[in-house]
């Protein structure tokens, strides 16, 4: 099994996992660690910036574990068959041991946040179709 553990400071679990490069990659057989690889993305493979599209450096892991990750980055690796876990465990070989003890601390998910400069149309989209406006309306008696 490869868990994969946000790091982009190459020392804790950092957050938002959509704009993180640095991963630590460990390899798990049964529940020991056999030994961990830094992976560097660049930014076209950051997962804010690719967008899912096509094949990516971290498909072949089984579970990403991170400080803060969107809900929207969470089903596209879900849809990848990819375990994706929020947590606030900060020391990544805690993380993973507690993962695999069934014992992860969860942390809270991101919200997804649009103010930024490239195109997200699409997810605008899906965001403002789930928005609930409430419609005030008035009876028949109160209108007259």
């Amino acid at each position: 099994m490869k868990i994969a553990i946000t790091s982009q400071n190459r020392k804790t679990v950092t957050g938002h996992a959509g704009k993180c490069r640095k991963f630590w990659i460990y390899e798990v057989t049964g529940d020991q660690i056999n030994g961990r690889t830094l992976l560097e993305l660049s930014l076209a493979d950051s997962f804010h910036e690719s967008h899912g599209q096509g094949p990516h450096p971290l498909d072949d892991v089984n579970v990403l574990i991170s400080g803060g990750m969107g809900s929207g980055l969470q089903l596209r690796l879900r849809q990848k068959g990819i375990d994706a876990q929020v947590t606030s465990e900060t020391n990544p070989d805690r993380a993973v041991s507690a993962y695999l003890a069934g014992t992860l601390p969860p942390g809270v998910p991101e919200e997804h946040d649009h103010d930024h400069h490239h195109d997200h149309h699409r997810h605008e989209r899906i965001h403002s179709a789930s928005i609930a406006i409430p419609i005030l309306s008035k009876t028949a008696k109160e209108r007259t």
